[in-house]
């Protein structure tokens, strides 16, 4: 029997995949629940596995976008699997690996590249040229013999730069579905919100300080080390009970506010941006945070998040700190109306009590949708995240640190 696999729904409102790579080849005899090829959505990367053991035969290319529901290969079930089709694979493997036996060619004959430094410039060509700065030599005359006329020297046009002898060649490359719709919601958001960025610095001497004094018992117990996100997680969620207008979405003309927090943690992932979700942060402790984010970086990263862990989310928090960005101005994750924005901690000299000290600063910014988000609210609102991280003990942790922790 052939049995006709089709491209399965990745999730709701995708109606396109594209072949990122076919981890089979045409003819191969492939088993029951195989990986037979990585699909690219808009939102995240799946394996298809083969539905039963037989035979394949591609329909689709690498690169190819392929509509939800159509065929992309055909399994022929009743075809034996080989036998000893590991060493007839090996062999033919072997075989593309021998170096192919030189081939006798005929001499071909020897290209004379043709030079124009034996043109002669007329006195009057030469004169222009000399005004011009140009070498006669690198002027191909129009004349007899090639020789260099008024007119060459009119047109001739002066070298831009010193010639360095460097590579100058160029590559191509199809941008993945992923890539380009992360590019569409970019400019998207660019161009149909009213987005404006506010800034302030923490002092991170009081993180630092409990950090110092815990992670190791924390690790020990919890198996995932404290980390920054979930104090930033943590003063996140509070700020949003606080200004609950930067927990909301504009739908046409109505604005949707939510009472729980789902937090988007923007990741790198091998095929561009992901942001997977963190469901109802508000009920995690900090080991629920710190645990949730290392899961979902981690299947980020390995490609095996699911479109379901980043749909979603009422609010994302990025962090260009890991690669050193000191400042940067966070793009909102449309349809939400704000992004948090973290960055590297360099020792600064700060004012403190009257004297200069050197502490531990980062610099934090918010964007949001002035639509649906008034100036005093978007300040308000990263003011309540500066002053959680710089009293975590109090606005974080209600003043029991073990407790708070786990400990």
């Amino acid at each position: 029997m052939i049995l006709e696999m089709k491209v399965p729904s990745p999730g709701e409102s995708i109606t396109e995949v594209e072949i990122a790579e076919w981890l089979v080849e045409d003819g191969d005899y492939v088993e029951k629940d195989q990986a037979i090829a990585e699909v690219d959505s808009d939102k995240a990367t799946l394996e298809l596995p083969a539905e039963e053991s037989g035979v394949i035969t591609l329909k689709a290319e690498v690169g190819d976008a392929v509509a939800v529901g159509a065929v992309v290969c055909l399994i022929d079930t009743d075809a034996a699997k080989p036998a000893g089709d590991t060493t007839e694979k090996e062999s033919v493997a072997e075989k593309k690996s021998e170096p192919k036996k030189e081939e006798t060619k005929a001499p071909q004959p020897v290209q004379v590249k043709e030079t124009y430094a034996s043109g002669v410039a007329s006195p009057a060509a030469k004169k222009i040229l000399s005004e011009k700065g140009i070498d006669s030599s690198s002027v191909k005359g129009s004349g007899k013999d090639g020789r260099i006329t008024k007119d060459d020297a009119v047109n001739a046009v002066p070298s831009m730069g010193t010639p360095t002898g460097g590579n100058r060649g160029e590559t191509r490359s199809k941008l993945s579905m992923l890539r380009r719709k992360v590019a569409e919601r970019l400019v998207s958001a660019k161009n149909e919100t009213a987005m404006l960025t506010t800034f302030n610095e923490v002092d991170m001497s009081a993180i630092f300080e409990l950090r110092k004094q815990y992670k190791d018992a924390f690790r020990d117990k919890h198996g995932v080390g404290l980390g920054f996100m979930s104090f930033f997680t943590k003063a996140v969620v509070r700020a949003l009970e606080m200004y609950p207008a930067v927990n909301s979405m504009i739908d046409g003309k109505e604005m949707i506010s939510y009472d729980f927090c789902d937090i988007s943690i923007a990741v790198s992932g091998p095929k561009g941006l992901m942001v997977p979700v963190i469901r109802n942060a508000e009920n995690l402790t900090f080991r629920g945070v710190e645990a949730e984010v290392k899961r979902l970086a981690i299947r980020a990263r390995e490609g095996e998040i699911t479109v379901d862990e980043m749909t979603g989310g009422t609010f994302t928090i990025t962090n260009g700190g890991v690669f050193g960005s000191m400042l940067s101005t966070p793009i909102i994750n449309p349809p939400q109306s704000a992004i948090l924005g973290m960055h590297n901690i360099v020792e600064r000299p700060i004012a403190r009590d009257g004297a200069i000290a050197i502490a531990p600063i980062m610099y934090v910014a918010v964007s949001y949708d002035h639509r649906i988000i008034d100036g005093k609210e978007s300040v308000g609102f990263l003011v309540a995240i500066k002053e959680a991280l710089e009293n975590p003990e109090e606005l974080l942790m209600d003043g029991n640190v073990k407790k708070a922790l786990e400990m």
